[in-house]
């Protein structure tokens, strides 16, 4: 049965970029409508921008709106019934994304508008310099950055055992994947020095990334000047660049709707959808550490739900805030370990403007696929690896119309009791040192099994730090190895 052309979401324009702060500091609004009406103008029909019945915008970090989708409808002469911003998360642009598809199914959207930027770049410039954003005419309503939620640090556990920042968590995931792989800590680095060399290239081709320059393996692999060690086994080019001005636009349609308004047949990519699903916000509340829970789910409803495999794609775009990300997505499709799943060129070096880095995924895979690319996956991570979204763009309609199903699954199971204050001997699960501006190391990471099957997480002083390295020196490694563990209050002490 043919599907109904006012029940198939399409994009029908799409508009990135960046803005350098050396040409004045310009406010994330201002930067979103640049990037709107780039999209609109990219459609071939910017009157479509007074029709947008829904303006949907990523979660702002680097300054505060009351109502940011709004302000940008008003700026554009629209009038939308539907408004929304997103909460904090790097997956917000492919699940709402797939939202949107979902609501042009349903017949209750026939035109929207998805949008996210950061000025981080520029407010942090600004903010150095003493200099309010506001007093040069930046938006204050409300202004400034948002409030400061501390459950974004984690579980009270997770804060007691010092697994409070990003740096800090997802070597943990990466050193524990490495360890199943049967990777040493030398390979785990030479593998995410070799993907990422290969994303630097494609972030020099790109006019909206915040980078140009191309980097080897090499180089981002050697700790020095400029490289310096953040968390074992990631150096400062393997971490996220937020410090970024960068906005996305991309405006979804009804295929009907596209076709009222006479839109370029060879514009259309179909939005087939997708799905997601999240691990516990608490890590310490997970199994593994080598796989995430909520990526094989996301990824595998997403294919099952369009009834295709891995093996007919023709472009994957992973989420790269560390190189962890991509390996588990480029495990779960089977990939070889060559595979560089990225159009945009990752976080390090297109740049990674916090929320909104997927949607300038979909503005690259919409070009490439009107280059003539058949299928692609997007994927989006949130949180602690917490929150996974895929969604399937295509240059053609499925035969079903929009098959996704956007509401994300929350994924449980059984794990083992944590254990406060615990004395006795525990088999290291996983480990990481996290390095001081000195290039020493600072604080060791560990989360570790009982004989009895409890579970003991915490950080150590720098002495021990220096005995869980695995980039200097001639340690053992770490993971899978039994020591007597201390524990006050998080604060471990490791008799080797």
């Amino acid at each position: 049965m043919m599907v109904d052309a006012s029940r198939i979401p399409v994009i029908v324009g799409v508009g990135d970029l960046r803005w350098n702060p050396a040409d004045g500091h310009r406010e994330p609004l201002d930067l979103i409508h640049d990037a709107t009406v780039a999209a609109l103008n990219d459609s071939g029909h910017a009157e479509l921008g007074t029709q947008i019945d829904s303006v949907i915008a990523i979660k702002t970090v680097s300054w505060s709106y009351d109502d940011l989708p709004g302000l940008l409808a008003s700026r554009l002469g629209a009038t939308p019934t539907v408004t929304s911003t997103s909460p904090i998360g790097g997956h917000w642009p492919a699940a709402l994304l797939d939202r949107i598809g979902a609501a042009i199914a349903r017949g209750e959207s026939s035109a929207a508008l998805l949008v996210g930027g950061e000025s981080h770049a520029s407010s942090t410039a600004l903010r150095k310099s003493g200099v309010a954003p506001d007093s040069i005419g930046w938006t204050a309503a409300p202004g400034g950055p948002p409030g400061f939620d501390p459950t974004d640090l984690g579980s009270a556990e997770m804060q007691r055992a010092g697994f409070i920042v990003p740096t800090r968590v997802y070597p943990l995931f990466e050193n524990c994947f490495s360890a199943a792989e049967g990777h040493d800590a030398r390979e785990s680095l030479d593998w995410s020095a070799r993907m990422y060399a290969a994303f630097s290239e494609l972030a020099s081709k790109n006019p909206a990334s915040w980078t140009s320059e191309i980097r080897s393996a090499d180089e981002i692999g050697t700790v020095g000047p400029g490289n310096r060690m953040v968390s074992e086994p990631y150096p400062l080019m393997l971490n996220a660049m937020p410090f970024v001005n960068q906005a996305a636009a991309v405006v979804v349609c009804s295929l009907s709707t596209a076709r009222e308004f006479g839109i370029d047949e060879n514009k259309l990519v179909y939005l087939w959808g997708g799905a997601g699903a999240s691990d516990p916000l608490d890590i310490l509340s997970r199994n593994s550490f080598d796989s995430s829970a909520a990526m094989h789910d996301a990824v595998h409803r997403t294919l099952d739900g369009a009834g295709v495999g891995a093996d007919a794609l023709d472009i994957v775009d992973a989420y790269s805030c560390f190189p962890i990300v991509p390996k588990l997505l480029i495990r779960e499709l089977g990939l070889p370990d060559t595979a560089i799943p990225s159009v945009t060129g990752g976080h390090s070096f297109f740049g990674g403007p916090l929320n909104s880095y997927t949607l300038h995924s979909v503005a690259e895979v919409t070009r490439r696929i009107r280059d003539g690319a058949n299928l692609a996956l997007v994927h989006g991570n949130g949180g602690f690896l917490t929150y996974q979204h895929c969604v399937l763009l295509s240059s053609a309609a499925h035969a079903g119309g929009y098959v996704g199903d956007p509401d994300a699954r929350a994924l449980t199971a059984e794990v083992p009791e944590l254990i406060t204050d615990y004395t006795g001997t525990a088999e290291i699960v996983t480990a990481s040192v996290e390095y001081g501006r000195t290039g020493e190391p600072e604080i060791g990471f560990v989360i570790a099994a009982t004989p009895d099957g409890g579970r003991v997480a915490g950080h150590t002083g720098p002495e021990n730090a220096a005995e869980l390295t695995q980039l200097r020196g001639d340690n053992p490694p770490s993971i899978g190895r039994t020591v007597h563990i201390s524990d006050e209050n998080g604060r471990l002490t490791l008799t080797f």
